[in-house]
């Protein structure tokens, strides 16, 4: 493939746009990786270029456009869930790559409650989280399709089961990062902390009888000496493992592609590059992606795997988009996006390519 050339009348080092923008989730990524070592920073120095992230700003509304992605000029890197409602909505929004991350999947039951598999959930009251003060209810349908994914193993449904919800009023991103954060994503893990809180809390108080957890809650399990109903993580079945992690979604708004392939395609083979360093580097990166996702170093094994730190690399593999295909129908089927669209016509995967012909001509 030919080279990805800048719109006419500019240089690759163009300034226009010159404010490009960024976030990432509190995840296993490589673009998350690349922030923390600066380079990015080094990418684009001296190309007028300036990086700037979508967390760190003082306007809520602009804050989360980590979620529903409505701001201009935005790369994100993370869970699937938001990009996804977003292009249900309109949003003028490109895949780039995806990456499948193995990682902790369960639901839970307090030790003695007689809950021990996903057959013993008949009639049983499994907790699920609603924000309604945020644009996208990303843990709700995380959780739904870990307990459906349990159900379906034995031949039950939503039917067989009474979701109560858990209202979290206060919106994820409604406050500015706090200043003690050293993920390249701004979550701290006191923030991580206190939105898991309510969920326990209503296990341990028997408002509900179970609840599904996943990567950052891995340790929960030793804490309350759980009992593991359904290891949902360990499922054969490729597609039951599908969730919001599964696969990861590198996006970019639609216009920055158009007017600057050159910069996606950079920033893109920067990711690639970090993600070949870290599958040659798993204890450095394995401390990083400990602190990206705000728990101890010596969990990531259990909230991810232990090869975690060789699957960041993005690609667009057609199972991969196959996966994706089937996310994005499970969210329109459950009403979490609103309108249906092609996958297909949704990646781009000229970004991609390009960016693999400059990581393999060394640039």
């Amino acid at each position: 493939m030919s080279s990805i050339a800048p719109p006419p009348g500019l240089s690759s080092a163009g300034t226009l746009p010159q404010d490009i923008w960024y976030t990432v989730c509190p995840v296993p990524s490589a673009a998350s990786i690349a922030f923390a070592r600066g380079e990015y920073a080094s990418e684009f120095e001296g190309t007028g270029v300036t990086l700037n992230s979508i967390r760190s700003h003082p306007d809520r509304k602009i804050r989360e456009a980590h979620y529903d992605q409505s701001h201009e000029n935005l790369f994100r890197e993370g869970g699937n869930i938001p990009p996804i409602v977003a292009r249900s909505k309109g949003r003028n929004l490109r895949i780039i790559g995806l990456s499948w991350i193995e990682h902790y999947s369960r639901i839970l039951a307090l030790p003695g409650s007689g809950i021990q598999n996903p057959g013993d959930l008949k009639g049983k009251r499994l907790g699920l989280i609603k924000r309604p003060n945020d644009p996208v209810d990303f843990p709700r349908a995380t959780a739904l399709r870990g307990y459906l994914a349990a159900l379906e193993s034995v031949g039950l449904g939503s039917d067989d089961v009474t979701f109560v919800d858990i209202v979290l009023d206060e919106p994820l991103v409604g406050k500015p990062p706090e200043g003690q954060a050293l993920s390249s994503s701004y979550f701290s893990a006191r923030v991580t902390r206190k939105r898991q809180g309510p969920e326990l809390k209503a296990l341990i108080t028997g408002e509900i009888d179970a609840i599904y957890q996943s990567s950052q809650a891995a340790e929960f399990e030793a804490l309350l000496g759980a009992e593991v109903v359904a290891d949902i993580a360990a499922f054969p079945e490729v597609k039951s493992r599908i969730n919001n992690l599964a696969p990861v979604a590198f996006t970019v708004r639609g216009e920055l592609l158009e007017s600057r392939p050159d910069v996606v395609a950079r920033y893109l083979a920067r990711a690639i590059k970090t993600a070949r360093w870290a599958a040659a580097n798993p204890g450095d990166a394995k401390r990083q992606i400990a602190r990206d996702s705000s728990i101890a170093e010596e969990w990531v094994d259990a909230a991810y795997s232990a090869s975690v730190h060789t699957a960041l690399e993005p690609s667009l593999t057609p199972e991969l988009i196959s996966l994706l295909k089937d996310q994005k129908d499970f969210l329109v089927r459950w009403g979490f996006a609103p309108h249906d669209f092609s996958v297909a016509d949704w990646i781009a995967h000229e970004a991609i390519e390009e960016a693999r012909r400059l990581v393999d001509a060394g640039r």
